[in-house]
């Protein structure tokens, strides 16, 4: 594997020849199989374009209909009642392990910025907090770790298989970065973690299929033999945070299931492959704007109670949705009023079978544990909740024309500013910023970019304004709320003209990019 990224600061302890050599072997038995299945993607989107519809696949109503279950809970994954998300840099690498948590997802995804130093140096900071070689400081103040026993269990979300790493090259064509960032782990931790009686655990993003799933599986054998690792020593959750994928769950676990440890409800990319997939098909799949959605919405509820109902029939866990308030340590009236709406949203989750649920806080850790401890006492989760009573159809899940709200200029303008923040941190570096109140990742800046688009399409008027959403009125609205942004400190008019120029190009052209990252991650040094 040829490394045309810059080798900064211990980068060469963790690309090593033998690592490296890790990666291309992987690369090149699986890369062309991935290149496949994308290629299968776009066919797909070409099909309900055209007038398709998703549906329960015929072909595998077998897997469906038989009995089979996926492995039991591997150490340190049989409690899972609060997992903590966030990217894999220094600080928060100490601060989510300590948080009291019983899952970290380390991500290496949406909540990474892909610069070449963020992806090696999350790589090295990993391997640090194995080793218990890591510890911080800034502003005067010290972040060290805890004692093992109260860390929260590691569980690495590599990036999806539709990017590539473009500064590793086998046989000089750019890496799968979901293989780059899986056998970098894998290669240096997997025994790390089986020596502290854990295991190399995985949260896989993006699938929309099955196969794609099948081909992960298949991965994980090969790269357990290569370093001699007993099959089933790699555990994987996946994200079902596609549309597609959710008329597949079942199928995914059953592809993994040596391997399984459970299905997530990815609820913000969820909502932007809805719009992503159907946005061509009018207002049958209009979505009214992202804050009136709410897991409540019919197709949203269908979405939910089918991931439980399906995780606990084959003996997996069940994960639920992302919290993403960050508490105000100046407004305590912010605070209250949306602690209300976590302890709502968790108490459902808790109420519906989940086994637990994510928060992009460390001060959202407790409320999630309290709820969650309230359902399941001293017992590490729920799988005995078979959730039998629940019956959900296609037609459910593509019920997205009942679910309420308004479009507002309000709502398109939070949009705007929201992408156009969220953007300028993202070519800065940063995957996770908390933008007002909220821990925004690229999933919500998709949300934001492709409701407008589909707006636009649509020729939606906006119910306070009366105004016709169309090319010129974004434009304005952008020009106006730049110069909002413009005018507060720390304005870096560089990296603003950057994510200005990237949002007019995902949510104005004509042609709608499939990933705002891709073209981002060209515009990347």
């Amino acid at each position: 594997m040829e490394i045309t990224g810059p080798m900064l600061d211990r980068f060469d302890e963790i690309l090593t020849p033998e690592a490296r050599g890790f990666v291309a072997a992987l690369q090149r038995e699986f890369g062309a199989r991935r290149l496949e299945l994308l290629e299968a993607r776009q066919a797909r989107q070409a099909e309900l374009s055209a007038g398709g519809m998703l549906d329960f696949l015929p072909e595998t109503k077998q897997v469906r209909e038989t009995e089979w279950s996926v492995a039991p809970p591997a150490p340190g994954l049989e409690d899972r009642r609060v997992e903590i998300t966030g990217p894999v840099d220094r600080k928060m690498t100490i601060n989510a392990l300590n948080s009291g948590a019983k899952v970290w997802l380390a991500d290496f995804e949406d909540a990474n910025s892909p610069l070449w130093e963020n992806c090696v140096n999350g790589q090295l900071n990993l391997r640090d907090a194995l080793d218990r070689a890591i510890d911080f400081e800034t502003g005067g103040k010290s972040y060290a770790l805890r004692p093992d026993s109260e860390l929260a269990t590691i569980v690495v979300r590599p990036r999806g298989w539709h990017l590539d790493e473009k500064h590793a090259l086998v046989d000089g064509r750019p890496v799968a970065a979901s293989l780059f960032d899986f056998g970098l782990y894998f290669y240096h931790c997997a025994q790390r973690q089986l020596a502290k009686g854990l295991g190399p655990y995985f949260y896989l993003p993006k699938m929309e299929s099955h196969l794609e799933a099948r081909l992960w599986n298949e991965v994980f054998l090969r790269a357990q033999a290569l370093l001699g690792l007993p099959a089933g020593t790699i555990r994987a959750t996946v994200l079902i945070e596609t549309y597609p994928a959710a008329f597949e769950m079942e199928e995914i676990l059953y592809e993994l299931r040596e391997h399984s440890a459970g299905l997530n409800a990815g609820r913000w990319d969820y909502l932007f492959s809805v719009i992503k997939k159907f946005r061509t098909r009018g207002r049958e799949f209009l979505l009214p704007e992202r804050n009136a959605v709410t897991m409540t919405a019919p197709f949203m509820r269908a979405y939910t109670e089918l991931l439980v109902r399906t995780c606990h029939k084959r003996g997996a866990h069940a994960i639920g949705g992302m919290a993403a308030f960050v508490p105000s340590r100046r407004d305590p009236e912010v605070n209250a009023t949306a602690l209300v709406k976590v302890r709502a949203d968790k108490t459902r989750e808790s109420g519906d079978g989940f086994d637990g649920s994510w928060v992009a806080h460390p001060d959202l850790v407790p409320i999630c544990r309290e709820v969650f401890d309230g359902v399941l006492g001293s017992r590490p989760n729920q799988l005995d909740r078979l959730r039998e009573d629940v019956a959900v159809s296609a037609a459910d899940l593509l019920s997205v024309s009942e679910t309420p709200g308004e479009i507002t200029e309000a709502g398109l303008r939070n949009n705007v500013d929201v992408a156009l923040r969220y953007l300028a941190a993202w070519m800065g570096g940063l995957g996770a910023v908390a933008i007002h109140n909220l821990m925004e990742d690229a999933a919500t800046a998709e949300i934001s970019r492709s409701q407008i688009w589909q707006w636009i399409h649509n020729g939606i008027t906006l119910s306070d304004s009366g105004e016709v959403v169309t090319k010129d009125l974004v434009e304005r609205i952008i020009a106006e709320e730049l110069a909002k942004i413009a005018a507060e400190p720390g304005y870096d008019e560089a990296l603003y003209g950057q994510a200005t120029a990237l949002f007019k190009e995902v949510a104005l052209d004509d042609d709608f990019a499939e990933f705002l990252t891709l073209p981002a991650y060209a515009r990347m040094p």
